[in-house]
């Protein structure tokens, strides 16, 4: 029986706990994950690409079958590259829905071999998206129940050295 593999795509710009809870939800159905952080040249991002692999890494240790990647282009290029038939996505709110399934019937039709899954947050994340955690610690907020550790303190380093915010 072949391993059921499953890329889980996004900007991660930071990484939350809801980020985490569709990762370690997602492992009770897929057999690896695959986080792999999307290089957006149309985002102004507050962490590099390879700062957030970096961030995902530290959030995912002890995970189990996750492996943090990063890629530009196509979504469907790199699963293709990647040899995984399965995209898993996470969903907050209907308004996601309608988006996400924008973008899954696009990936479809490039590639009709490919899946896509989508995993409904826990309730408690639902709010929960990282333009709310940069516009929260922008002004001073705490991230604290919002971000794993290492994440917060980056975001403390990035708002305090005066590039991207205060």
């Amino acid at each position: 029986m072949s391993e059921k593999i499953a890329v889980y795509p996004g900007s991660f710009d930071p990484v939350t706990y809801g980020h985490l809870d569709i990762i370690r939800r997602g492992l009770s159905v897929f057999d690896h994950i695959i986080v792999a952080v999307l290089n957006n040249s149309r985002k102004d991002p507050l962490f590099t690409v390879n700062e957030r692999v970096s961030l995902l890494k530290t959030a995912t240790e002890g995970l189990g079958s996750v492996s943090v990647d990063s890629f530009d282009g196509l979504l469907m290029d790199y699963v293709h590259k990647k040899n995984v038939k399965i995209v898993l996505r996470g969903l907050r709110a209907i308004s996601d829905f309608e988006y996400e399934l924008q973008i899954a019937s696009i990936n479809k039709s490039l590639n009709p071999e490919i899946e896509t899954c989508f995993m409904m947050t826990s309730n408690r994340f639902s709010f929960l998206s990282s333009s709310m955690v940069k516009e929260v610690a922008k002004y001073g907020g705490s991230v604290h129940d919002l971000v794993p550790e290492a994440v917060e303190q980056a975001i403390k380093q990035k708002y305090s050295a005066g590039g991207h915010g205060l």
